[in-house]
């Protein structure tokens, strides 16, 4: 793969905070807020993402065997740059840019690269995707987005744009689609079994307007290999990678559950009929012994799926 020799100038702007921009394009499509408390976002992110560790941990294992000695690493999509800090564990030579919409992340991006002690090789670019990667001032050997493209309105124009910022033999990774997460039986005890199912599906639709209300919205099949062909890339690979944290849940598991489940209710208890709405207060309601703060079968188990692929020398 290709290898460029500056790989500490990855930007003219390395490290701005200074543009407003759109926020939303980071990790969790239950996150797209505007006016919101960015600390707790950002928390919640944090713990969600560093949740989810091992199983980035494994797609950057993957990824380090098809890209080579990187100069520049892009995560389009940030958020408060725990995979971006994992990239720079993996490539220890390579620049890493974070670049989001949100200022407020990005600036828990860089203090986490500090603290990581990378903080030296590590740029933040603030601004809307895809569009502020123009201001990359070279371009990127591996340009990462995770679960970030789907809260971009036209997703084949920005995976379009991602490619146009790859270096000859640069690799475009793309974590989308997967399986929903699951962290209870079928059947909790009391309610009507497969609420899990129901949840899910109150999810896609809500995932749907979501999409269809994004600025400039576009409706193309989600087949990312193809989209990632339609791009101009080549040498196209899939991988979906786990999460399995079986029963009991450990704590750190547990709190996302909690903070998932009350996330749904909020948003979406409307959508729900009156018993599932009694059984997802029941599950949330710390005094209750069979609730999810307590219960002893809550696991979680996630499976992403990492799409690839190459621009032509």
């Amino acid at each position: 793969m290709a290898h460029h020799d500056h790989p500490h100038h990855a930007s003219r702007q390395d490290d701005r905070t200074d543009r407003p921009g759109r926020p939303g394009h980071h990790h969790g499509h239950d996150t797209a807020h505007t006016g919101t408390d960015w600390a707790e976002v950002a928390s919640l992110l944090e713990s969600e993402a560093e949740l989810f560790t091992p199983l980035y941990e494994r797609a950057l294992g993957w990824l380090a065997k098809e890209v080579t000695a990187p100069g520049l690493v892009v995560d389009a999509g940030s958020g408060p740059g725990v995979i971006s800090c994992l990239f720079a564990e993996v490539f220890e030579e390579a620049r890493i840019v974070a670049a989001d919409g949100s200022a407020p992340l990005l600036e828990r991006a860089a203090e986490r690269a500090a603290r990581y002690g990378v903080g030296d090789r590590f740029g933040t670019l603030t601004g809307e995707l895809p569009g502020v990667l123009d201001e990359l001032e070279y371009p990127a050997d591996l340009l990462w987005a995770s679960r970030s493209v789907h809260h971009l309105g036209d997703q084949r124009a920005a995976l379009a744009a991602y490619a146009a910022r790859l270096a000859p033999g640069g690799t475009l990774a793309v974590m989308e689609g997967g399986l929903p997460a699951r962290y209870l039986p079928r059947d909790i005890g009391f309610g009507r079994p497969g609420l899990q199912a129901r949840l899910d599906a109150v999810e896609a639709d809500w995932f749907t307007r979501m999409r269809t209300e994004l600025p400039d919205s576009v409706a193309h099949t989600e087949d990312w290999p193809a989209l990632l062909t339609a791009a101009g890339l080549r040498h196209g690979r899939s991988r979906t990678f786990l999460l399995d944290l079986p029963a009991p849940a450990p704590d750190r598991a547990r709190a996302h559950v909690v903070a998932t489940l009350t996330r749904t209710r909020d948003r979406l208890a409307g959508e729900l009929d009156a018993d599932d709405r009694a059984t997802l207060d029941r599950l949330l309601d710390p005094a209750d012994e069979a609730s999810v703060h307590h219960r002893p079968d809550v696991f979680y188990l996630a499976a992403h799926t990492v799409h690839t692929a190459v621009r032509p020398v």
